[in-house]
């Protein structure tokens, strides 16, 4: 069992940054993909971002390229969110994901395995 607790969700202003850390309690950590996913109000649950076990290929959700980056720091069995130039449509539930099927950065809901609880970003205008 994976668990993922996610942190560094909040308010911020348009424009604004925010970076979201998950942090995973499986020592195998490193051989997983990882991935951010949200949920905005009334949505369904919408990848953001992919990263693979290594750390060497990412994928990105076309609304947030430029904007966001994934990373990962396998030592420490974390990946991180930053994100820039923060818009309201970004405001949502942003979920850490692990995937014990694959280690690519795979951008498919069905691919994840393992899921945190979320942690709430909200953009104001």
């Amino acid at each position: 069992q994976v668990r993922l607790v996610e942190s560094g969700g909040g308010l911020v202003q348009a424009g604004g940054s925010l970076r979201l850390s998950c942090a995973a309690s499986e020592r195998t950590f490193d051989s997983y993909a990882m991935a951010w996913f949200r949920q905005g109000p009334g949505k369904g649950r919408e990848i953001v971002a992919a990263i693979s076990w290594s750390g060497d290929s990412t994928n990105y959700a076309d609304s947030v390229k430029g904007r966001f980056a994934i990373s990962r720091d396998n030592a420490e069995s974390t990946v991180y969110l930053q994100m820039y130039n923060l818009k309201p449509e970004d405001t949502a539930v942003y979920y850490c994901a692990a995937s014990t099927i694959t280690g690519t950065a795979a951008t498919l809901r069905g691919y994840y395995t393992y899921w945190g609880q979320g942690t709430q970003v909200t953009v104001s205008s």
